[in-house]
This record gives structure tokens, C-alpha cells and sequence, in this order.
């Protein structure tokens, strides 16, 4: 179960947190990810126009971030 808890933390990419790791959340470490992840998005949409119907993903950092969100949380922060 520790190498599963290690592996969930640390390497799995979490799509609730912007395809980042729970570690890199919880020590800041995913703004500097999602900063160059935009940055690659961009570039590849400045060389290949004809790839891309619209705008890349938005990578900006999710500010609120809840864990079974329940019926009371507004459907913009659980979609986050």
C-alpha cells in the first residue's frame, strides 16, 4: 500500500489539478509545471496554425481544490 500511496502522490497525473502531481500542489512546485506546459501549448500552436481549431487547454493554476466536492460547492469550483 506505501508504494501505491508514493506512486498516487508523487508520479500519477491528477486531472482535477491541471494533469499535475499532489506533491507538486501541495509545494508550489506545480505553477512553475503548468507555466511551461502553457508555454510548449503555445509554441506548438504558433508553428502548426492548421493544427489547432482554437484556443490550447487553460493552465492556469486551480486556486480551490476539494476532494469529493458535495452538492453545496458551485458547479464552477468542482469543474476547476
Amino acid at each position: 500500500m506505501a508504494d501505491f500511496v508514493t506512486w498516487y502522490n508523487t508520479e500519477h497525473l491528477h486531472s482535477g489539478i491541471r494533469f499535475t502531481t499532489p506533491e507538486l500542489r501541495h509545494n508550489g512546485g506545480h505553477a512553475e509545471v503548468l507555466r511551461n506546459r502553457s508555454s510548449v501549448y503555445e509554441e506548438a500552436r504558433r508553428k502548426n496554425p492548421e493544427r489547432w481549431s482554437g484556443h490550447t487547454r487553460h493552465w492556469e493554476p486551480i486556486q480551490v481544490v476539494r476532494l469529493n466536492p458535495g452538492p453545496d460547492v458551485p458547479a464552477e469550483i468542482e469543474a476547476a
